[in-house]
Parts: C-alpha cells; sequence; structure tokens
C-alpha cells in the first residue's frame, strides 16, 4: 500500500537543537525576502542552469536533442561532468537509473539481480555520493541511498560530476550523482503527461506495471509575480527470480592412504584432538588464506600429530553444493511536489517534497549438501583431479547431510524529504539563496524461514562440468523401498530448525545552507562564492535476532502443508536438479504465531521466538562547513584561460550510544581546483585538483560484540565487531582532459585521472575465546575494521558521440555514443597472526575494478522513429572477500560482465509516442570464481530477459 504522505509527514522537530535551527533559518529566510533593498538582475543575464532554482529551460523531445543538451553541460562546467537528459517527460531512457548510468564513460555497474542492475561505480570506486537537486539524500541507518530506489520516471536529468568543487558536499570519494526533478516554472504554463509501460520478466513470467503521471501548471499574478504547481507521481512493480548454483569452498582433504587418524578422504578441521596445525610466519592457518594453500600435486601440510612433526598429503576439494531459487515482489511508489513563486524579477521561492517507497517480499527455497565426509565413504569414492594438480574436479561421497530451507522476507522503506528557501538578487551583483531540508527514512524487515534436513544415500558431483557450472546427483539405495535420490517425497524429510527475525533501521536530518556569489568587477577574478551548511544526522538500529532452534525427530510427512515444490529450475542450462522440497514461505509467514507456539510447545521451552526487538546503537552527528572559492578568467597567447579554485573546511562530531557513550571529532580543510584554457575554439584541454573524504558507515562504528556459532562443523565461530574510532578515508585527486567539440552536439574527449586513497578501512582478523549461544567458552575469528590501507587508482576514460553529417537519405540520423575506460589499481592489505598484529603487507587490486570497461550505442532517429540498441562490457574483476572461515583462497572475482539492450519509440502524433524496450536480449548467465576460473569456479546465475511496451501522452 501507498503509504499516506498526509498523515505520515513528520511535524515540528522534536529537540530544542532542530528546533532552534529550523526557527533560526526561516526568521532569515522572510527577513531576506521582506527587508533586504534588492535591485534587478541585468537584462543580458541568463539564469545558470547549476542553480538550484531555475527560471526558464527548454524541455527536450528527442534523443538527438537530449544528446545535445548533455554535451553543453559538459561543456559548459568547471567540473568533469557527464550527464544524461531525459528524452521527454516521463521517458527516461531505460527501466532505472542504473541502467541509464551504465553508458557514461567511466561509470561501471554490477550486481544484476532482482530484475534489475543495482550497484554503480565512478572510475572503480563505488563510494558515491548522490543528491537530489542538490540535497544530500539517504536511505535510513545508511550514508547512501540505493539509486535504483529513484523511480526514472520522476528523473529530468543525472549530472555525474567526476571532479568536485569547494561548494559541493564534500563526501563521496568517487564523486557525485546529482538527481534533478522536474519543477514547475521549466514549462510555460500547463503541463501533463501520463505514461505506462508493461514490462515482460522472461524467468518470472510475470508482465509488471510501470506508472507515471506528471500535472503542471504557472500562472501570471499581479504585479509581475509568477507561480507555478507541479506534481508528479511514480508507481514501478517488479516481480522477478533468481536462480543461482554454487559449489561449496575450497578446502584441504587428507588423500586416499592418510596417516591416523584420519579416514581417507576425511576434511582437515583446525580443531581435532591430537593434532595441530604448524605456523609458519605468524599467519592464521585455516581456510581462507589470502592466496590459498599451494595446489601442486602431492603438496603437503606441516602437522604436529601426538607431539611428533609429520608432512601430511592433502587434497583440495569443495566442501558443499547448494542451489538458491528466489523469487521476488517489488514496488516502488514515488511521488514529487514542487511549488515555485516569483514576486518579482530579483526574488524566487521554492518548496519541495520527495517521497520514495520501496516494498519487497521475496520466497527464496535452498538445496543444499555437503560434499565432504561425513561416516560413510562408500565402495567407490571415484575421485577425479585436475592433471598435475591436487585439486578434486570431481568426486562420489556416501552418507552426506543435507537440507532444504525455504523462507519469506518482506522488506519495506519510507522516506521523505521537505525543502523550502529562497532566492533573492542584492544589488547588481549579489545573489543569496538560503534554504532549509528535512529528511526521515525508515526501514523494516521480516524473515521467517524454515528447514528440512536428512542424510542422502550419496552424491556424484562434478564441480566444473562445463563453462563453470557444475553437475551433481543423488543415489538411491537398492535395498529400501524409497527412493532416496527423490528430493519431493516428503517421507524422507524431517522439520528441522526455524529461523525468526526482524530489524528496523531509521535515519532523520535536518539541514540548513546559505550560499552567496559576488560578482567582481576585477580584472582576472570574476566573482566570489561562499557558503555555509550545518547537517544535524540521527540515525539508529534495532534487531530482533533469534538463533536457530532444532526441531528433533518430527517427520515432514507430519506436516504435509509445511511443505512446496518448485519446478524448472535453471532453464535445463545444467545438468543439476530441477525441483525440490522445501517449506511453503508464504505458508509458515501467514501461520508464524502458530508455528512459534508449535516450537514452543516441542521443546517445551515459553521463551523461544518471543524476544522483543532492541536497539543496538544511536548515533547523533554534527556536520559543519565553509566554503570560499573564486572563478577567474584571462587570455594566454591570445586564447581563453578560466577556471575557480578554492578551499571547503569540515567539522564533524559523532556522538554515539553503544551501551556506552563515545564521541568523536573530526575536522578537514579540502582545496580544490580547476582549469580550462581553450587551445582553439573547439579545443579545450582542462586540469582538476581536489580533496575528498569518505565517512565510516554508522554501523562501522558499533563496537558491539556479534558472535555466530560454527554452522558448518569447522570447529570455531565468527566474530565482529565495530571501531568507534575510524578516521574519515580521504582522497587526492588529479584529472587531465582534453575534448574536442564539432558540428552540433558531437564531441570526442579523454581523460586521465588519479586517485590518492589514505586509511581505507579493512578488517583486522585474530583468534578469541568467549561464550556461545549455550554459555560455554568457545574459539571465535573475530574481524574487526581499520584505517589500516593505502591505494592508488588511475587511468583513462574516452567518449565519444556523432551523428554524422551529410548521410544518404537512409541513414540520415544515424549516430554512435561510445565510452571507454581503462583502469589499473593497487592498495595495501594488513595480514595479521592469531594475536591481530600486523606481520607483513600484502598488495591486491582494489575490489570492485575491471581493468577495460566499454559501452557503445547505435543510434538512429529519424522523423517520428528514434531507436538505440547499446551494449556494455565490462572485465572480470575482484568482487569481495569471501568469509574467512570458509573459502581457500578467499577473494572472489567475477567474471565479464555484459548485456545488450535496446530500446525503440515512434510517435504517432505530437502528442502520443508508443515505446518498446528489451534487456539482456543475449540472456546472460554470470559467473564468479576463487583466483584460478578453470580450477576453482564459483557462483553461476542467471539474470532475465525483460521486454517492455509503453505509451506516453502529453496533454
Amino acid at each position: 500500500m501507498t503509504p499516506n504522505l498526509q498523515t505520515q509527514a513528520p511535524g515540528f522537530p522534536r529537540s530544542p537543537r532542530k528546533a532552534a535551527l529550523f526557527s533560526l533559518s526561516f526568521l532569515l529566510a522572510l527577513a531576506a525576502g521582506a527587508n533586504l533593498t534588492l535591485a534587478q538582475t541585468a537584462s543580458n543575464e541568463t539564469p545558470d542552469d547549476d542553480q538550484v532554482f531555475e527560471l526558464e529551460e527548454f524541455v527536450v523531445t528527442g534523443m538527438r536533442e537530449s544528446m545535445i543538451q548533455s554535451i553543453e553541460i559538459k561543456r559548459g562546467s568547471y567540473e568533469m561532468v557527464d550527464a544524461i537528459v531525459a528524452e521527454d517527460i516521463g521517458k527516461f531512457p531505460d527501466n532505472n537509473l542504473v541502467e541509464a548510468l551504465q553508458r557514461v564513460s567511466g561509470v561501471q555497474v554490477t550486481d544484476r539481480a532482482g530484475g534489475e542492475v543495482s550497484t554503480v561505480s565512478i572510475r572503480g570506486l563505488n563510494d558515491v555520493n548522490t543528491t537530489i537537486n542538490g540535497r544530500n539524500i539517504f536511505t535510513s541507518s545508511g550514508r547512501h541511498v540505493s539509486l535504483q530506489d529513484i523511480p526514472a520516471s520522476l528523473l529530468h536529468r543525472v549530472d555525474v560530476y567526476k571532479t568536485r568543487s569547494a561548494d559541493q558536499i564534500e563526501t563521496g570519494i568517487a564523486g557525485v550523482i546529482d538527481i534533478r526533478t522536474h519543477r514547475p516554472f521549466n514549462f510555460d504554463g500547463f503541463k501533463a503527461v501520463v505514461a505506462a509501460r508493461g514490462i515482460y520478466q522472461e524467468q518470472a513470467d510475470e508482465f509488471d506495471p510501470n506508472l507515471s503521471a506528471l500535472i503542471s501548471n504557472t500562472w501570471e499574478l499581479q504585479g509581475g509575480a509568477r507561480l507555478g504547481v507541479l506534481f508528479n507521481v511514480s508507481y514501478a512493480e517488479t516481480n522477478y527470480r533468481d536462480q543461482s548454483v554454487t559449489p561449496g569452498a575450497a578446502v584441504p582433504f587428507v588423500n586416499g592412504t592418510p596417516p591416523a587418524p584420519w579416514t581417507p578422504y576425511e576434511r582437515i578441521f583446525l580443531e581435532r584432538e591430537g593434532v595441530s596445525p604448524i605456523v609458519e610466519g605468524g599467519d592464521l592457518w585455516e581456510p581462507g588464506l589470502d592466496a590459498g594453500l599451494p595446489y601442486a600435486e602431492g603438496s603437503t601440510l606441516p602437522m604436529i600429530i601426538d607431539g611428533q612433526t609429520v608432512q601430511v598429503p592433502y587434497l583440495l576439494s569443495r566442501d558443499a553444493i547448494f542451489q538458491s531459487d528466489l523469487l521476488g515482489s517489488r514496488e516502488r511508489p514515488a511521488g514529487n511536489l514542487s511549488i515555485q513563486y516569483a514576486p518579482n524579477d530579483w526574488s524566487e521561492y521554492v518548496f519541495e517534497a520527495f517521497y520514495n517507497g520501496y516494498r519487497n517480499e521475496t520466497s527464496n527455497s535452498l538445496l543444499f549438501s555437503f560434499a565432504d565426509w561425513w561416516g560413510a565413504l562408500g565402495d567407490d569414492p571415484e575421485v577425479e583431479l585436475y592433471p598435475g594438480t591436487n585439486i578434486i574436479k570431481s568426486r562420489r561421497v556416501g552418507a552426506p547431510y543435507g537440507f532444504t530451507s525455504g523462507d519469506i522476507t518482506r522488506s519495506e522503506t519510507d522516506s521523505y524529504l521537505y525543502a523550502v528557501g529562497g532566492r533573492w538578487d542584492i544589488g547588481d551583483n549579489l545573489t543569496l539563496k538560503s534554504e532549509i531540508t528535512y529528511q526521515t527514512s525508515e526501514f523494516k524487515e521480516e524473515f521467517f524461514g524454515m528447514r528440512f534436513d536428512r542424510v542422502f544415500d550419496s552424491i556424484d558431483i562434478d564441480f566444473n562440468s562445463k563453462g563453470g557450472l557444475p553437475a551433481f546427483s543423488f543415489g538411491d539405495n537398492p535395498t529400501t523401498a524409497a527412493d532416496e535420490s527423490s528430493l519431493t517425497d516428503p517421507s524422507l524429510w524431517t522439520v528441522a530448525q526455524l529461523y525468526d527475525n526482524s530489524v528496523r533501521h531509521e535515519g532523520e536530518a535536518w539541514t540548513y545552507t546559505t550560499d552567496g556569489d559576488y560578482k567582481l568587477d576585477w580584472p582576472v577574478l570574476e566573482s566570489l562564492k561562499f557558503g555555509v551548511r550545518y547537517d544535524d544526522r540521527s540515525a539508529s538500529e534495532a534487531d530482533r535476532p533469534q538463533a536457530a532452534v532444532p526441531f528433533l525427530g518430527q517427520p515432514l510427512s507430519s506436516f504435509p502443508e509445511f511443505g512446496s515444490t518448485n519446478s524448472g529450475f535453471f532453464d535445463g542450462r545444467a545438468d543439476i536438479p530441477s525441483s525440490w522440497l522445501s517449506a511453503d514461505g508464504d505458508f509458515i509467514f501467514d501461520n508464524r504465531e502458530a508455528i512459534r507456539q508449535l516450537y514452543r510447545n516441542t521443546l517445551d521451552d515459553p521463551t523461544i521466538y518471543n524476544n522483543p526487538i532492541e536497539k543496538n546503537f544511536d548515533v547523533e552527528e554534527a556536520t559543519t562547513s565553509a566554503y570560499l572559492m573564486s572563478t577567474f578568467a584571462t587570455e594566454l597567447f591570445g586564447r581563453k584561460l578560466d577556471g575557480q579554485f578554492g578551499v571547503r573546511y569540515v567539522t564533524v562530531t559523532t556522538d554515539m550510544q553503544f551501551g556506552e557513550t563515545v564521541s568523536v571529532d573530526v575536522e578537514k580543510f579540502l582545496p580544490s581546483a580547476s582549469v580550462r584554457y581553450s587551445l582553439t575554439e573547439d579545443l579545450r584541454l582542462r586540469l582538476s585538483y581536489g580533496e575528498t573524504l569518505r565517512r565510516p558507515n554508522f554501523s562501522q562504528l558499533n563496537p558491539n560484540l556479534n558472535l555466530v556459532d560454527d554452522v558448518t562443523n569447522i570447529g570455531y565461530g565468527e566474530a565482529t565487531s565495530g571501531n568507534p574510532y575510524l578516521d574519515p578515508t580521504t582522497s587526492k585527486n588529479y584529472d587531465i582532459s582534453l575534448e574536442y567539440y564539432f558540428g552540433e552536439g558531437n564531441a570526442i574527449y579523454g581523460t586521465w585521472f588519479k586517485r590518492e586513497v589514505e586509511g581505507l578501512v579493512e578488517t583486522f582478523r585474530s583468534r578469541i575465546i568467549a561464550q556461545n549461544a549455550q554459555g560455554e567458552d568457545y574459539p571465535y575469528i573475530l574481524t574487526r575494521p581499520d584505517n589500516t590501507s593505502d591505494g592508488t587508482l588511475d587511468g583513462f576514460e574516452f567518449g565519444l558521440i556523432y551523428f554524422p553529417e551529410s548521410l544518404p537519405s537512409v541513414l540520415d540520423g544515424f549516430g554512435v555514443q561510445a565510452s571507454l575506460t581503462l583502469l589499473d589499481s593497487e592498495q595495501t592489505i594488513p595480514v595479521t597472526n592469531n594475536q591481530g598484529e600486523v606481520v607483513r603487507e600484502d598488495r591486491r587490486p582494489f575490489f570492485g575494478v575491471s581493468d577495460t570497461s566499454y559501452s557503445v550505442v547505435l543510434a538512429y532517429e529519424r522523423g517520428p522513429v528514434s531507436a538505440r540498441l547499446g551494449y556494455v562490457w565490462r572485465d572480470n574483476f575482484m568482487n569481495e572477500y569471501e568469509a574467512p572461515q570458509f573459502a581457500n583462497p578467499r577473494g572472489v572475482y567475477r567474471t565479464p560482465d555484459k548485456s545488450l539492450d535496446l530500446q525503440v519509440s515512434w510517435a504517432v502524433t505530437e502528442a502520443l509516442t508508443v515505446t518498446f524496450d528489451a534487456t539482456n536480449l543475449t540472456q546472460e548467465t554470470f559467473h564468479s570464481y576463487y583466483e584460478d576460473e578453470d580450477l576453482f569456479n564459483f557462483g553461476n546465475w542467471i539474470v532475465s530477459r525483460t521486454f517492455a511496451v509503453g505509451m506516453r501522452y502529453d496533454f
């Protein structure tokens, strides 16, 4: 249900500090509008489109015109910026904002799941600050907003800033993405547009609606005053299906002739009576060594067995196989209200309200089986190695333990942003702007899941049958009447654990800004800009955790209503099970209170699944910033040289409640400068330097210890903790670009850039002893963040927009938009011993950085028809480190990411346009791997194709 904006809108600020701030800023705005002596802006001056309050702006109506305007924005900016402009109201060029950004030079996207692309990076770094009409925006307790939550149908344009000026918000070492919405003064008089699309998700086999409407009007009032009101609403629904199959991590096993006390092909655990590893170089010996154990044929591990040092031959094999079939349904309601009032030609006032909502329900069916030794090796283990290695490619395992699980996750977010402010021209030279913004965001989520388990007769598994895809099947015991190879027979399953938890994250902020621009009548300096910003931010998180509780001895056949069977898994692309029995997520969620009571009664424990939700941290953060900058213009060798330079000062006080109060202060000066030099009328050289910072996420500051018990019998659990004394990560940024503009809306450009990043947050690992859920002392591997890494990232990006002139008539209107990004990165990684002491530093690339990425768009526009066929590709990259107790080696890489998309529109009349869109036309299967793609294949997942038809009607 779409939230009621009126009943849920926040009222007057609760805290005295925020109330005082609100009152002061409101009085200042009134005083500035009523009492200052003002003068009219010079008649030959046009409004700056970079300003928050725009008096006029033409509306682009075609693909070519939108590209022309994006080039003019790039050409006219001091900063290095790329823009995407909507072709028409309600027609941003893709299903969502992130998909549109993937064609911008230097921008990379990933995480193509859930029916959309969800993660965006600028030049390899994903710490991107997002603003809406220049205002910072966030989701719940985070510092950032999920870009895919911003409906594309509400957007007028998006600016991607790769360099920063002193008047921009200081956070985001990767850059800034500024989202611009429509405003009533963008149009002359009345304007109304409705748009509707039906999007078919192939894997989910569903048609989803995407609806939007805009209505706007402006009125000329007495005395030359103007009033404009605009209301824009959007609703998008997506049903999706994500399917993945994944071999487990590579861990050491003994070979077929091991020393005592092992049995052939048994897994080597760290904790075992009478056995201990020999620690060399101060490293933690465990699955999770960064580089991985050696995998040459005949490799051995030095072990101490009953006091004697023994070289134990080992094999590397996967410990499990699992596959996930996730069905999801997502809704995104959104609305934007904008009121502009210009009482005269030297002042203007604006009020804006922006709402975006998120509703998501997923139902996941998981099939999991261990693929290691649990007590019945079998008569014929059939172990096959990759030639010349000690890595097992395929094997048979007897009596492996396995389970299925079914669950429901229901999430919702409501975010509101309100802003009121004004702009005044004071005298001939001074312009002032002032604004106060309030925003609040709340995220809630419930999770309810149930396992069924059993011991299979056997499993035959090839971890890499073809192209990174595994193949496996379960065996039958011929001496019994049942078919043990079946995964859908309820009599073979037992009802096992129940998982039941929920979270609530909240965020709130009051922000006050004042900016001034004073024009100078000096020979070189053109203007002096200054401003202050005060931001009062709060964030809190609460959860209701519930450890898994066993439900033993209850056959699933006694509760047939608990079960559900899927079908058609993975489209037949691999030799794996296509259906299995798991808990029916909808049924168990809808009957969760009765199921909770059933578990309480069975285990005779009234406290089970009865925990209240409790706050685990509360943060108040006050940020004060001020800037001073100047623009200049002169001539050098007869050609124009201009630019801007300035400095931004920021101070932050963070008060954290984590059971105890912790207060941290940060103070930074951040200089920046940009210079443009016109080598010719159309050829421009641009240089830029700036410093930016990234503050740690609030969750990274939480020092509370979180313990996760051992769930796979490896002998220890996992512990995590934050660090309230983390410093901001800072970056020094250098850019040089050469840009050539030719013809109408054509450009080719190249940029060299470098980022020197200090204080990257990495995790330390150490072994601790803490009490587990049963109150017993137990070993855990603790990971804790610290500013322990520095790194550099440099590269080149190239871009081209070209529509040739004088083509033959059939080709007239053809053009190309292309971009290429080349990156190189390196950062230091501290390696610790089991006391948490740094013993050395390793080096590796940044996470998420592809060495090469490119996009090519073939565009055609002639008469009423326009079309574009776009292909994006990015090279393989290290995505993350796997949890240290699982993977050996730890680095998880992604194979190249690619997509072929099509958009076509036809203007049937001046008012009516019909559209057709398609994504992922080549039906890609995506893959990940550990270190070596052929030997350590990992995740495999399908991304759905989508097809959409739509219409827009302009009144």
